[in-house]
């Protein structure tokens, strides 16, 4: 039969397994369809570009050694030369010739010279330029609604004549607005400038991602004055063959908010918030073309099988299951797709976004963990409504939140046990014996508000003996007042129960028939008791034993051979004589105890002058000395009336035993 069990149970836990993989397979393929269709939104391409803007930043790379130098247009030249901008070409014309003599290998002027200005200033100019003068140029798209309009400003051709070379220096910029690719222009300003220096350089595909170098003034950067004087305000050789570019750039790059001229955002804004000169963006384009730097971006093949390995990982990851451990790998996988990316763009120039593996790790492990979770609590739920029926809910909660409790074991407390039990019961049951419905309703609408008065009291309900019920309190959740709350309960039983009488008679007036009375006796005992998950490795039941447990039974059984409904032992009725008015009422031998065990009721009405004449009433009867025509037999019974059927209980004893 075990072995029968056991492969009923390997069978449930297999097809709620197959379940479960079934399921996330369905939610796999769902990331990648869904993955799919986001990548061809244009906000994730640029969410892709963020990223490579942080990963193509992270190691801080700096511009390869002997790269150009800027000659900057900045505040303190302005302030030095003294004159409106735009400045003079004659000065442009002396600058050429002072980069010239200090050994300048190529000259880039990143200045549109496409209109005339003075005549003798153009002359200069046009004197100055020549072969190893690269001068910028512009190209404008401008679109209305009746046509599109490429514009192309170009530097004036006396110049050209000279032998300046012209190199477009415009760029293009992602739809956020940053700048990440080498310009689409044959002939673009950087691309020249590599050309003049007689430079091996890579001839790049349009579109390439860059590879920026910093922010701005990352560049060897000297002042337009300074080197209008090289002689005497730089170092000897500073320009020696190297490529020389001219252009604006702020001594203090604007911010980016606030825009500024001829700056743009570069990957290193979203670090520095700062925009970066076009000039050293020229450089930066140089350097990229110069030493092949520039990143390319995986092709759609290699990037669908990057998604799908992230999303093999994901679903490998939450097979058998989702837990802390599910977010240790996660965590790795995350930093593994980023390192991998970085390796990428470092090692082999190449840009795999790990956007896209990312999301899909993370939508499958985070949308298996969802369906784990719903899982649990809908059989956390299954498990409460199923044995809230049974026992405790919060003892359901607290196994339903840990079930390691569910276990073989106990602990040693303290707890206050209750018995109730029907008096003449089995008188009933012996009537309604050709009617089992009703015998089965009736022991249905004893035992419901019974049991909802004990847990709306705060007690266990260890189990169900027929008419009678056994519950504790103090376990499994600490009640510092259980013995105080066990008393309440009981006091809350009789009510019910009176309640049920009335219900009973009201029933048996309408169809003419005799009621059912019910009667209840409790017992209550409070004492160091084993509570814990008992029984065998098969069905197990959270209970309650020792002889604390044996005497509360005990007391309810004793009850009616006292005329009371409810029955204290000693501890419990010292815990609650603040609370209740307690008096005792005899000492029991039970049985497997050697010493007498007081017992005690609860009595409502009596006053200190009767609760002293009854002490002395249970000291004469412990001393033998009473007799059943003591007067105080009727002075007690008519001062604590709830006690009228013990004392006669107590008389009808003196009398049998042949008192006088």
């Amino acid at each position: 039969m075990r072995t029968q069990d056991k492969r009923q149970q390997a069978g449930l836990d297999g097809g709620q397994a197959v379940n479960r993989r079934l399921r996330l397979l369905v939610l796999s393929l769902a990331v990648l369809i869904a993955i799919s269709l986001l990548s061809r939104l244009p906000a994730w391409s640029l969410l892709e570009l963020r990223s490579f803007d942080y990963l193509s930043t992270i190691d801080d790379p700096r511009p390869p050694p002997g790269g150009p130098v800027i000659v900057a247009i900045d505040e303190p030249s302005l302030a030095d030369i003294n004159a409106q901008w735009p400045w003079p070409r004659s000065l442009h014309a002396e600058l050429i010739s002072q980069l010239r003599a200090a050994g300048a290998r190529v000259i880039g002027l990143d200045i549109i010279m496409a209109e005339p200005s003075n005549p003798g200033n153009d002359t200069a100019i046009a004197k100055a330029v020549g072969p190893d003068t690269v001068l910028a140029g512009d190209e404008t798209l401008i679109e209305t609604p009746q046509a599109s309009q490429l514009i192309r400003a170009t530097p004036l051709p006396a110049l050209t004549q000279a032998g300046a070379v012209t190199g477009i220096a415009s760029i293009d910029l992602s739809g956020d607005g940053i700048f990440r690719r080498i310009p689409g222009y044959e002939d673009g300003f950087a691309a020249m400038l590599a050309m003049a220096s007689g430079a091996e350089a890579q001839i790049l595909p349009a579109g390439r991602l860059i590879q920026s170098f910093g922010p701005a003034r990352s560049y060897p950067t000297v002042s337009y004055y300074q080197a209008l004087d090289p002689e005497n305000l730089l170092p000897p050789g500073y320009f020696k063959d190297r490529v020389v570019l001219v252009g604006l750039s702020l001594q203090n790059a604007p911010a980016i908010d606030k825009g500024g001229v001829d700056a743009f955002a570069t990957p290193y804004t979203v670090h520095t918030g700062k925009l970066v000169p076009g000039v050293e963006i020229q450089a930066t384009i140089y350097d990229n073309i110069r030493y092949g730097l520039s990143i390319r971006e995986a092709r759609l093949p290699m990037v669908a099988a990057c998604i799908l390995i992230s999303v093999l990982l994901a679903a490998a990851t939450v097979w058998r299951s989702t837990g802390w451990l599910t977010i240790v790998t996660s965590a790795a996988a995350l930093l593994a797709f980023a390192a991998v990316s970085f390796a990428g763009i470092r090692l082999a120039h190449v840009f795999v976004s790990p956007l896209g593996p990312t999301v899909a790790y993370m939508s499958v492990v985070f949308g298996q963990a969802a369906f784990d979770y719903a899982e649990e609590r809908r059989n956390k739920r299954q498990i409460i409504r199923a044995f809230a029926q049974y026992i405790s809910p919060d003892l359901v909660r607290r196994l339903s939140n840990d079930p390691s409790q569910l276990k073989l074991g106990g602990e040693r407390r303290t707890l206050s046990v209750l018995f109730s039990d029907v008096r003449g019961f089995t008188t009933i049951a012996e009537t309604l014996k050709d009617d089992p419905e009703q015998l089965t309703g009736l022991i249905n609408r004893l035992l419901t508000p019974l049991s909802d008065v004990v847990m709306d009291h705060g007690g266990t309900i260890d189990k169900y003996m027929g008419d009678c019920i056994m519950a504790f309190w103090n376990a499994p959740l600490d009640d510092p007042d259980h013995a105080l709350h066990a008393v309440r309960a009981s006091l809350a039983m009789q009510a019910a129960i009176s309640r049920l009488n009335n219900q009973l008679e009201r029933e048996a007036a309408a169809r003419g028939g005799k009621p059912h009375v019910l009667k209840m006796g409790v017992g209550i005992n409070t004492g160091e008791c084993i509570v814990g998950n008992m029984g065998s490795t098969r069905r197990f039941d959270y209970s309650c034993l020792g002889d604390s447990v044996n005497l509360a039974s005990r007391l309810e059984g004793a009850s009616k051979n006292y005329g009371v409904a409810l029955l204290l032992g000693e501890e419990t009725a010292r815990l609650v004589a603040a609370n209740y008015t307690v008096i005792e009422l005899d000492r029991i031998i039970v049985k497997g105890r050697t010493l007498p065990s007081p017992v005690f009721t609860v009595v409502h009405k009596a006053d200190a002058k009767a609760l002293a004449s009854h002490q002395a009433f249970i000291e004469a009867k412990y001393a033998g000395t009473l007799a059943p025509s003591d007067p105080a037999f009727d002075k007690l019974t008519a001062a604590i009336p709830e006690l009228a059927g013990y004392y006669a209980i107590v008389r009808d004893a003196l009398l049998g035993d042949g008192g006088e």
